[in-house]
C-alpha cells in the first residue's frame, strides 16, 4: 500500500511539474505576442550557452545547446535574449547596432559599421 501511494504522489507531482510549464510556455509565448515589436540602440556585453547532455538506455548520448546574448540598452537597462547558434556565433561582444525584440523573443540584431 506504501508503494502505490508514493507512485500516484510522485505521477500527480511529475505531472503538475509538466502542466506548469505548459502553461508558462504558453503564457510567455502570448505576452511576447501582444508585446510591441522595438527596434533599439543596443551593445552586446556578453554572451553564453547552456549545454545539456541526454544519456540513452542504449548507451548512447545526446548534447544540445541553447544560446543566449546580454544585451544593454541607451538606458542602461541589460536583457539576455535566447538566439538560435546561427545568430549566436555571428554576434561578437562589444558589438554596437540595432536590437529588434518582441517582448523576450530576439527578432535580429544589425551591427553597425
Amino acid at each position: 500500500m506504501g508503494f502505490e501511494v508514493i507512485f500516484f504522489i510522485m505521477f500527480f507531482l511529475i505531472f503538475g511539474v509538466f502542466i506548469f510549464q505548459l502553461i508558462s510556455s504558453i503564457a510567455e509565448w502570448g505576452k511576447n505576442n501582444a508585446s510591441p515589436r522595438l527596434t533599439v540602440d543596443a551593445k552586446i556585453v556578453t554572451k553564453r550557452d547552456h549545454r545539456t547532455r541526454h544519456h540513452h538506455s542504449n548507451g548512447h548520448s545526446h548534447t544540445s545547446s541553447t544560446y543566449y546574448v546580454t544585451f544593454e540598452v541607451e538606458s542602461g537597462d541589460r536583457m539576455e535574449l535566447r538566439v538560435s547558434g546561427g545568430e549566436y556565433g555571428m554576434l561578437a561582444e562589444g558589438d554596437r547596432g540595432k536590437l529588434t525584440f518582441q517582448g523576450t523573443r530576439y527578432l535580429g540584431f544589425e551591427r553597425y559599421f
